[in-house]
C-alpha cells in the first residue's frame, strides 16, 4: 500500500512539474520569412491559434509552399496563396481548388483581427468555418473611412474593439472577416510588399498575369530580438 502511494504520489510530481515546464514562457519564437520577386516580408505567428501555428511551420520547414504561387490577387483587399495545384501551373489555369487533404478547426480570438498584413487561413464554405490545411491569405487593404467602417461592421459576424476600430481607420483592413477566418499571424516587416503584389496586373479570375512565386521559412530566433528589430510587442 505504502509503496503504490509513493509511486502515485511520484507520478503526480511528475505531472506537475511537466505542466509547470510547459506553461512556462519561451524566450524565442518563430520568425516566418516570405520572399518573392517584389520584396520580402517577416511574420509572427500568434500563440492563441496553436494548431494552426504548428502546421504552418510543419509545411514551412517541409519546403512545401517554395516555388507555389500568389494566385488570387485583389488591391485593397488580399493576396492568397498555397494552393498546392499552383506549382508549375499553366498560364490561365483555374487555381484555388488544391489541400493536403485535411482541414484545421476554426482558432478564432478576439485579440486577433484582421488588420493590414493580418496572416489568415482560406476556407470553403464548410459549416465549422475550418481551415483550409495549406492556404493562405495577407490582408492588404486601406484607411477606412467612418462610412466604410460602419459599411463592412453591417457585414460582419464579430464586432471589433473601439482599439480595433482605429487600427482599421488608421492603417487599414478588412473588419467583415473577422469571427470568419482565424487569424494566426501578422506581417512585421515588409507590408509595402503586399501592396506592390496586389496592384500587379491580373486576369478576369483574379490570378496574376505573371506569375508570382513564394520562398517561406521559419527559424527561431529570440524575443526580444524581434522586438528590437522589428518593434513588434508579443501579445
Amino acid at each position: 500500500m505504502k509503496k503504490t502511494l509513493r509511486k502515485l504520489l511520484l507520478g503526480l510530481c511528475v505531472l506537475t512539474t511537466t505542466a509547470s515546464y510547459a506553461q512556462k514562457p519561451s524566450k524565442k519564437d518563430y520568425l516566418v520569412t516570405i520572399k518573392t520577386d517584389y520584396g520580402t516580408m517577416r511574420l509572427v505567428l500568434f500563440d492563441q491559434t496553436p494548431q494552426h501555428k504548428a502546421n504552418f511551420v510543419k509545411l514551412a520547414r517541409e519546403k512545401f509552399y517554395d516555388g507555389l504561387l500568389f494566385h488570387r490577387i485583389i488591391e485593397d483587399f488580399m493576396i492568397q496563396g498555397g494552393d498546392p495545384n499552383s506549382r508549375n501551373a499553366q498560364p490561365g489555369a483555374m487555381l484555388g481548388g488544391g489541400d493536403v487533404g485535411y482541414k484545421i478547426p476554426a482558432e478564432f480570438h478576439p485579440a486577433l483581427f484582421h488588420r493590414k498584413g493580418a496572416l489568415a487561413a482560406a476556407r470553403d464554405n464548410n459549416p465549422e468555418k475550418a481551415s483550409s490545411g495549406c492556404q493562405f491569405y495577407l490582408v492588404d487593404g486601406r484607411p477606412l473611412t467612418g462610412a466604410d467602417l460602419t459599411r463592412q461592421l453591417a457585414r460582419a459576424t464579430r464586432k471589433p474593439t473601439e482599439a480595433q476600430q482605429q487600427v482599421y481607420q488608421n492603417l487599414g483592413g478588412s473588419p467583415h472577416l473577422d469571427g470568419a477566418y482565424t487569424v494566426f499571424g501578422q506581417v512585421i516587416d515588409g507590408l509595402e510588399v503586399i501592396d506592390k503584389i496586389a496592384a500587379q496586373p491580373k486576369d478576369p479570375r483574379d490570378r496574376p498575369e505573371k506569375d508570382i512565386t513564394m520562398q517561406v521559412s521559419v527559424e527561431q530566433v529570440r524575443k526580444k530580438k524581434i522586438t528590437k528589430k522589428y518593434n513588434y510587442a508579443f501579445l
